[in-house]
């Protein structure tokens, strides 16, 4: 392999390596400015758009071990990776799927689980990580705001049987 390819190659497999998932996606169409946007919207996810040759793709692919990637190697590919979010990378790239009507997504991983198309669109359905982070924060104050109720019932009913019975004692008087 002539040492420009092996340079590909490695560059390519720091992007696979980059983060704990990778979508392949098509760019047929794309103008120059649209990937401009699109590249935008990806970093405000700490996420990287590349357009990658197919076979530094395969080969830096098979160096990984990654599986069943073959048949997404048809026509122009480019990869997402990076950040720490794979749903808010899968909700940005069908946002602008559905805007534009291009960038099709034509797979990818999660770890070292492949998803297929529809399975990174529902990836991209999931709610935001604030928003998980929001319910399960809610989850966690409402038994303590039962407990709390709880035993604020216990004085309140005392408090009001003496309050009915000193009315009961002033209505006797």
């Amino acid at each position: 392999m002539r040492e420009e390819n092996k340079y590909l190659v490695q560059e390519v497999g720091d992007y696979l390596d980059k983060s704990d998932y990778v979508f392949f996606t098509d760019y047929n169409r794309i103008t120059v400015i649209e990937t401009a946007e699109l590249r935008g919207s990806l970093a405000e996810e700490d996420a990287e758009f590349h357009v990658v040759k197919n076979s530094v793709l395969n080969i830096a692919a098979k160096e990984r071990e990654y599986l069943d990637y073959e048949n997404w190697l048809s026509g122009p590919t480019a990869l997402v990776s990076g950040g720490s979010n794979p749903s808010g990378v899968a909700k940005v790239l069908e946002k602008f799927l559905k805007d534009k009507g291009k960038v099709e997504i034509k797979g990818g991983y999660l770890g070292r689980k492949i998803l297929q198309t529809d399975e990174v669109q529902k990836l991209a359905k999931l709610p935001t990580i604030d928003l998980l982070k929001a319910q399960l924060l809610g989850l966690l104050n409402t038994p303590a705001q039962r407990i709390v109720t709880i035993l604020q019932a216990g004085p309140k009913d005392f408090l009001n049987v003496i309050q009915a019975k000193a009315r009961k004692e002033e209505s006797a008087a």
